[in-house]
């Protein structure tokens, strides 16, 4: 199992972060570059942008397997919970 495949993109750096996360991906303007800075990626809670070393494709391709594996986090968040509304099912021994 990699780690897109539980939801989770490399940014390079050693940094990763959860996929649906993820706000907006910027390059970073060719003045600023350098020593591997290539994307501010703004993330859900962080008011700063984190670097990546990687180009905004390769962030949005890993994004793209990550939010459609189906072991992927946010995927058993949403289907796994009961609506608020729904009463508790009791099983039947």
């Amino acid at each position: 199992m990699t780690l897109t495949t539980t939801g989770m993109v490399p940014l390079g750096y050693g940094k990763f972060v959860r996929a649906d996360e993820i706000v907006a991906l910027v390059p970073v303007e060719e003045g600023d570059r350098g020593e591997g800075r290539r994307t501010y990626v703004h993330t859900e809670g962080l008011l700063e942008p984190l670097v990546a070393s990687r180009s905004e494709k390769a962030i949005l391709s890993d994004m793209q397997k990550a939010l459609t594996a189906p072991d992927a986090p946010h995927r058993r968040r949403l289907f796994g919970r009961r609506l608020p509304h729904e009463p508790r099912r009791r099983q039947i021994a």
